[in-house]
């Protein structure tokens, strides 16, 4: 019986009996007296229903006594006993259809809370929708970004794995050089070395696409500058080898790019170099330039050379003298700024195309035609100002052939200071 008047309920009204009940009993709260005028008798009927709902059937025995002028009591109580036995469900649909019945603003307040829970169920699924939407957009969205994440971490991990593979022995010599005997320190300064050399190469691989960009060039011909454009630089470190072994096989020689970085233990180094342990201590006058000639040993591999300087930045750059050594020794040759040695522009350079990021190729038939009477002189590290006052500056390069390294230490844009240099020159055999 019970389920049979809850669907009834439900069908005509669109609540449950329940919730029916609370509503009409809402309402006879809200407006008795004011909206609805009921009879004197009415009023006693929808007490003694909401009485039955409540507590359930009248019990003379546990009902408290009522006084002897208490009229309306007595009357309440006898509505209520007119109810007899009804259940809890059908006292409250009594009550709803007497309301119903005695009140013609009822069914449309009832109509107008259905609507107003209608729409508001509505935007309740229209807001849970959007959220799921939401929610499923910003998952494909993580998902995609950790895949992407993922990607470019792969293809900088591959990178980096490609530029330790080409200097693991030049690194590999110059650690052991620093820490004999040690292989544990060794170890330690050759994963800084390479993990420095990995961060400036990507430094000036941005820079050179930046330039690129600013220059108006095409986008196909971009250096990769973001990791996501690893991937081109991956392939032309994979693809290094195969290349240097094409272009030795026509008329050009490749000249590899140096490799460059710092370290921190400039005090230490300047007192070991001052001390005598290294090569020592150049003293640059205002305007001056100092050339140091560094022949190629016919067993060595490559060149390391390391710098400081005391309180201010001095120019540095590194060449290559086309010509047979004379001699084995080290050579230390000073100029002014206004008489320069050979055909390089020994002002200090402001410029983009950096050498330390890419190979240049020399024309081998430029230097064997013997048309000039000074030798042939690449640039590998154009001269320009560094800050070799915080940091030890440290740099290495492979023999590109026979000839002679001129590192040069410029103060030529200095017309009143003097400055000191500490460097150190040794080879990889």
């Amino acid at each position: 019986m019970d389920s049979i008047q809850q669907a009834a309920a439900l069908e005509k009204w669109g609540f449950t009996l329940p919730e029916l009940y609370r509503l009409a009993l809402s309402f006879y709260k809200q407006n008795s007296g004011k909206a609805i005028h009921l009879s004197y008798e009415d009023n006693l009927k929808l007490i003694a229903f909401k009485q039955q709902a409540t507590i359930g059937p009248f019990d003379a025995s546990s009902a408290p006594e009522l006084g002897v002028l208490d009229v309306i009591g007595r009357d309440r109580r006898m509505h209520w006993q007119l109810l007899g036995d009804i259940n809890r469900e059908q006292a409250m649909e009594g009550f709803i259809d007497l309301l119903d019945n005695m009140c013609t603003a009822f069914r449309p307040y009832v109509e107008a809370v259905k609507q107003n829970r209608d729409e508001t169920l509505k935007q309740d699924l229209r807001r849970m929708e959007a959220d799921k939407l939401e929610k499923e957009k910003r998952e494909r969205e993580q998902k995609e970004f950790l895949e992407e994440g993922y990607k470019e971490e792969l293809q900088r991990r591959q990178l980096k794995d490609a530029l330790n593979k080409q200097t693991f022995q030049q690194f590999k010599s110059y650690a052991e050089i620093q820490f004999p005997g040690n292989p544990e320190q060794q170890g330690v300064l050759i994963r800084q070395l390479q993990d420095e050399h990995y961060h400036q190469y990507m430094q000036q691989l941005h820079m050179h696409n930046k330039s690129h960009i600013e220059l108006g060039e095409e986008g196909s011909k971009r250096l990769p500058t973001e990791a996501g454009d690893t991937a081109s630089g991956l392939d032309d470190c994979k693809n290094e080898e195969q290349q240097q072994d094409d272009n030795s096989q026509d008329k050009f020689i490749t000249l590899e790019p140096a490799k460059m970085w710092t370290r921190p233990d400039i005090e230490e180094f300047k007192a070991d170099v001052s001390q005598g342990e290294g090569d020592g201590v150049l003293h640059l006058d205002p305007g001056e330039i100092v050339t140091v000639r560094v022949p190629t040993m016919a067993n060595g591999k490559s060149i390391f050379w390391e710098f400081a300087s005391d309180n201010y930045d001095v120019g540095f750059g590194l060449f290559f003298e086309w010509s047979k050594p004379t001699t084995t020794e080290v050579v230390v040759h000073e100029t002014d700024s206004e008489n320069g040695d050979c055909d390089i522009d020994d002002d200090i350079q402001s410029t983009n195309e950096d050498l330390e990021s890419g190979c240049v190729n020399i024309d081998r038939e430029s230097l064997d035609d013997g048309s000039t009477t000074k030798p042939y002189v690449s640039i590998i590290v154009p001269l320009y100002r560094r800050d070799c006052f915080n940091e030890v500056y440290v740099g290495s390069h492979s023999y590109p052939g026979e000839g002679v390294y001129l590192m040069k230490f410029s103060n030529s844009y200095s017309f009143f200071r003097s400055k000191a240099i500490y460097y150190r020159i040794f080879y990889e055999h």
